[in-house]
């Protein structure tokens, strides 16, 4: 663990507000990633990372890290054009400006596969690779969510959520000469992206075991038998891609999973805090400046506020990680242009000392920044462009 003075030094003199990766850290929750793994090929989910660079250091790191799932198009194509190669969209595409240029990309020797759920998308890609002269790879992304008693647990993500509507999507992609079935996805968000581990919320921990525990089993039954049902048609996959950081332990296991997916747990950012089965070393993180000090122990800060997406909550709050004992105000949080933070702790803060934040996800702190500085053994050894400086960011 480090400690402040640590990150004090070796920043000394760099302007703030500023981005980092410990690549010292980051060594050690790959290899974490690459054991809890059980073995299987780790795809790395490049949102969470979202620095070309970053992304090259990782995959040099071990065999067992290969391929890039993508979040968007423009992603790929930028990606692709880093030469970086088999590149897997999580999502389906459907705007056409974007399938035209992935088609051209696939047509000029890049190995970009499309994630459908739909004979809607099939049809939609398929006039695509008709127009470009190319044969197109699909993933049949299917639906890893559990309803229980009406509950839904897991996310809206695939309309893909049985036997019969995967062979009805599947059936549609073999008889196409413009597709190519190349492989399933059954991620299980339910399991991989929620903490069970909740400081203060004992029976809501409880709670959310109680359902992984029986969403493990079924999730387990349900990608056997798709797979079962794949090879019965005469299929042959080149994946079958499951998991993430949260569930990496248990999926790794299954035989008819192939390869994983890993991401967060490479920076282990403020919301992979609370699992009960892994920790992860907080490998990234900003730095604010102290600016004001309104009160016997407030120290405000100059910006900082960078809330994470998704349902709003304290969760998605930016954690205050060093010096220890600071902590934000319930009444302010994280702010657009200042961030007060409580400090109880026996550093000497003054004017112009940094405070250590950890963003509550991966990789939306490089949607903040434009560089990030590379640290090892107490030093500034590089520094990596995230793809907001490379030009590259969500509009």
């Amino acid at each position: 663990m480090r400690d402040y003075r640590y990150y004090q030094t070796i920043f000394a003199g760099i302007p703030k507000p500023f981005a980092f990766v410990d690549l010292d850290l980051l060594g050690i929750n790959a290899q974490q990633i690459r054991l809890r793994s059980q073995g299987k090929m780790i795809r790395i989910a490049s949102k969470s990372i979202r620095s070309v660079e970053l992304l090259k250091h990782l995959l040099e790191m071990d065999d067992c890290f290969r391929g890039i799932m993508c979040y968007s198009a423009p992603e790929a194509l930028h990606l692709a054009n880093h030469g970086l190669d088999d590149l897997l969209l999580g999502y389906p595409i459907w705007e056409p400006v974007w399938l035209e240029k992935l088609a051209i990309a696939v047509r000029d020797g890049h190995a970009i596969t499309f994630m459908v759920d739909s004979v809607e998308h099939a049809e939609h890609l398929e006039k695509f690779a008709r127009q470009f002269k190319v044969r197109l790879p699909v993933c049949l992304d299917a639906d890893m969510s559990t309803d229980f008693f009406g509950l839904h647990f897991g996310v809206w993500r695939s309309s893909v959520r049985s036997i019969e509507q995967a062979l009805y999507v599947l059936r549609r992609i073999v008889a196409s000469d413009h597709l190519e079935a190349a492989g399933l996805m059954g991620y299980e968000a339910q399991i991989a992206g929620v903490g069970d581990r909740a400081p203060g919320s004992i029976f809501k921990n409880i709670a959310v075991r109680m359902l992984k525990h029986v969403s493990r089993r079924e999730i387990r039954d349900r990608r056997a038998l798709l797979l079962e049902t794949v090879r019965q048609m005469g299929i042959s996959l080149r994946f079958f891609n499951g998991g993430g950081t949260g569930s990496l332990h248990w999926t790794g296991k299954e035989d008819a999973i192939t390869e994983v997916t890993a991401g967060s747990g490479f920076f282990a950012p403020g919301l992979f805090d609370h699992y009960i089965d892994f920790r992860c070393q907080p490998a990234a993180g900003y730095a604010v400046e102290i600016v004001r000090k309104p009160a016997a122990g407030i120290f405000t800060c100059a910006g900082g506020g960078f809330i994470a997406s998704g349902s709003a909550g304290r969760d998605k709050l930016p954690k205050p990680y060093l010096p220890k004992g600071a902590s934000l105000l319930p009444n302010e949080g994280a702010g657009e242009v200042q961030t007060p933070v409580r400090y109880r702790g026996g550093e000497n803060l003054q004017l112009g000392d940094p405070i250590f934040f950890r963003h509550a996800k991966a990789g939306e702190l490089c949607e903040h920044f434009t560089r990030l500085y590379c640290v090892s053994d107490g030093r500034i050894v590089k520094e990596v462009t995230t793809y907001r400086g490379d030009g590259l960011c969500q509009s």
